[in-house]
């Protein structure tokens, strides 16, 4: 069976990114190389979430970013995921902004995402928070996710 990829904002985003700083060519040259072989190895699901992030403002290359992610799956949010939301922001493992950081943490969790795929090296892929979140996750019954960049997904799948 695959493993389960929960893609958050930042990945379709890093895809069609265009600012010419080394670091965010790097990120997007490793996004589109995780990207081009994801399906051959893992199952992807996104949120609601994450499509109306992607909507709002305008930005260049919005359709396409759009368009990256229109054909995957979505998981549901539920009245469970708001709870675990409040309760990743009670215990400050997340920020305040119960739509954003939390709720895909949530989501990733609650649908039993083996990796949650983010650029979010700040809040999410941070393995400095990871301890916290486990033990919050822990605490909840909840399955902990592996909290990574695509960087860290590239690769190995012939070993």
């Amino acid at each position: 069976m695959k493993p389960k990829v929960y893609i958050e904002t930042s990945i379709p985003s890093f895809y069609h990114e265009e600012r010419p700083a080394p670091d965010m060519v790097a990120r997007r040259l490793w996004t589109r190389q995780w990207w081009d072989q994801a399906g051959e190895h893992y199952v992807l699901v996104t949120s609601v979430a994450v499509l109306d992030e992607l909507s709002q403002g305008e930005y260049p290359n919005q359709p396409a970013v759009l368009d990256l992610v229109k054909a995957i799956p979505l998981v549901p949010i539920t009245q469970d995921i708001v709870e675990i939301v409040q309760t990743y922001i009670q215990h400050q493992v997340m920020p305040r902004d119960p739509v954003g950081d939390a709720l895909h943490l949530a989501l990733a969790s609650y649908h039993k995402c083996d990796f949650l795929l983010t650029w979010n090296c700040q809040y999410l892929a941070n393995a400095n928070k990871f301890g916290h979140i486990r033990r919050v996750n822990v605490l909840l019954g909840l399955y902990v996710p592996a909290l990574v960049t695509p960087l860290e997904l590239l690769g190995g799948f012939n070993e």
